[in-house]
């Protein structure tokens, strides 16, 4: 924003209201100055320096600490002054950033901040705002917030910089970009010809945006003028080319937030199922932690994904441990390697140390003189721990890609997915992947595939758009399971799902079925990710719920009800 020199007299900004206090600005000859009123915020960073021997701040912010530092952020923002701004945070380089960009890249002029009442260190505010792009215009409005935090250091009171601070779908590295959409809109179908919105399917938002990342070029459409998220910090063309690489988690679709001119759309068919979808949306509505896939088992074919939070697609991106319902992999290799079998005696005990570390079952069951069927149904861990000691350090990741077509990071999906990690681990880590614990990874999309593979009885690579609309090649794996071992791998399932910890989540979902449970410990959580995968007839599915504790009584309804829905 360049200086403006008054014509007569002074004009004024729109000041940033914080409840009752107002930061005013006031603009004479060249830049101006400006006064603020109420909140004792001080422009000047270095007056305010606290002598050593006075000592940092400490303790709990005061009311008055929060307001006045918000004001000087939001009104030192809405003057165009961006190093002022800067300097009210704990990031001042980042934060400086990003403001500049505000105005250069994306375009946003007129912006006015309105702060509501502060909920202890946070303080909620609305933005209006104009973004121009040649002859092309559009109101902007949204709501954000910021949060107050004492400096390292000093224990001055700063805004606890975080790109989201500037719009709430921003994540840290990311930029806002106006200009010509690289990337024409996309037309999504359903397999029956219908029109996908995320009006419609509320979960699909994120999925539109990565179909359209991949298609947009292919699908004959023409792009508009937008702005848009640029994933990563790419200060570029808004083209989307750059993406934000997650901690294996796969890319992030860039995302469009105002249209000023709008493109024409091409059309792409999916996979989906319209009733199916809705039934999945019905499912994880309002259940913020929930996300659920639901597959054909033959072919691979994604039918349904929803999650109950929609910022994030966890059920094809998650990162999470799987718990035991990893032991149908598991389960696989034990059989293969004679460590195990359906309807022998197998260990079963309270406690089994491995590595150094203690393991044990829930609520410290035991089964004595047990079979390893009874040991699945019930998911008794120290069944699975105790042959630690017969396996490889490589045998469960070798097991997960060659049979199960997991942590390939290959998979060709339409849109990005994380498929699965298995890295190899030793000693404790080992036993604890044996469970879906350790440094194993999956999502709903992981998982159900795991139960395809068993249905099917070999890997199909899950797809949302048919290979035959860009001529992508599909994932595979290397081999199958015997017959032997398939046909009791769907025994343990099968018996799981009527006798089990699967069976009330199962009663009424009739015909060929087959289910395992699970609940994974997370640092820091007070309840485990509830997991559950199964399939009934030619379908597959996967569900968690985070924090939602046992699978079976969470993540568990979910599943069936999709499958039941599936008929």
């Amino acid at each position: 924003m360049g200086s403006r020199r008054a014509a007569a007299g002074r004009r004024r900004t729109k000041p940033a209201v914080i409840g009752s206090v107002a930061a005013v600005v006031v603009a004479g000859a060249g830049f101006g100055a400006y006064a603020m009123y109420g909140g004792g915020a001080d422009g000047d960073d270095s007056a305010r320096t606290k002598s050593a021997a006075a000592g940092a701040k400490s303790g709990p912010l005061t009311a008055a600490e929060v307001t006045s530092t918000a004001q000087r952020f939001l009104t030192a923002w809405q003057k165009g002054d961006v190093a002022g701004a800067a300097a009210a945070t704990d990031d001042a380089e980042a934060a400086k950033a990003l403001l500049t960009g505000y105005a250069k890249d994306a375009r946003v002029k007129n912006a006015t901040f309105t702060a509501g009442p502060p909920a202890g260190e946070k303080v909620p505010f609305s933005v209006k705002a104009t973004v121009a792009y040649g002859k092309a215009s559009e109101p902007l409005a949204y709501d954000s917030a910021l949060t107050v935090v004492r400096r390292a250091g000093d224990g001055e009171p700063r805004v606890d910089w975080h790109a989201a601070i500037v719009h709430p779908e921003l994540r840290d590295g990311d930029a806002l970009v106006t200009g010509k959409a690289g990337d024409p809109p996309v037309k999504a179908l359903d397999r029956d010809g219908g029109e996908i919105t995320a009006a419609k399917y509320p979960s699909l938002g994120t999925v539109l945006d990565g179909l359209r990342d991949k298609y947009g070029k292919k699908s004959g459409g023409t792009p508009g003028v937008e702005l848009r998220v640029v994933r990563g910090g790419a200060q570029g063309d808004g083209k989307g080319s750059e993406k934000a690489k997650g901690s294996g988690a796969g890319d992030v679709a860039d995302k469009t937030l105002l249209e000023l001119s709008k493109g024409t759309p091409g059309t792409l068919k999916t996979t989906l199922d319209p009733a199916l979808q809705a039934a999945a949306e019905k499912q994880v509505d309002g259940k913020k932690g929930a996300s659920v896939v639901l597959l054909r088992a033959s072919t691979g074919e994604v039918l349904a994904v929803a999650n109950g939070g929609h910022g994030f697609n966890t059920a094809f991106l998650g990162s999470l441990a799987p718990g035991s319902t990893m032991k149908v992999v598991t389960a696989s290799m034990l059989l293969e390697k004679d460590l195990a079998s359906v309807n022998e005696k197998h260990p079963c005990p309270k406690y089994f140390s491995y590595g150094g570390w203690k393991f044990q079952n829930d609520d410290k069951f035991e089964i004595k003189d047990g079979t390893f069927k009874a040991s699945f149904a019930r998911s008794c861990n120290t069944a699975f721990i105790s042959q630690a000691p017969e396996l490889k350090d490589d045998d469960l990741t070798r097991q997960a890609k060659e049979v199960f077509g997991l942590s390939m990071n290959n998979w060709s999906v339409g849109v990005s997915t994380f498929d699965g990690r298995v890295p190899v681990q030793s000693k404790a880590q080992m036993a604890a992947s044996l469970i879906g614990q350790g440094g194993v990874r999956m999502n709903p999309l992981n998982m159900a595939s795991v139960s395809a593979t068993v249905k099917s009885g070999s890997f199909h690579q899950p797809y949302l758009v048919a290979p035959s609309v860009d001529g992508r090649a599909l994932a595979t794996a290397s081999r199958t399971m015997s017959g032997g071992t398939l046909a009791a791998l769907r025994e343990l399932m099968s018996y799981t799902a009527a006798y089990g910890t699967a069976a009330e989540a199962m009663a009424g979902v009739s015909g060929d079925v087959g289910a395992k449970t699970g609940s994974a410990e997370v640092d820091g959580q007070e309840k485990p990710n509830g997991w559950f995968t199964a399939y009934r007839g030619d379908l597959a599915a996967a569900g968690v719920v985070q924090q939602g504790g046992h699978g079976g009584d969470t993540a568990g309804p979910i599943v069936a009800a999709l499958l039941k829905a599936g008929g």
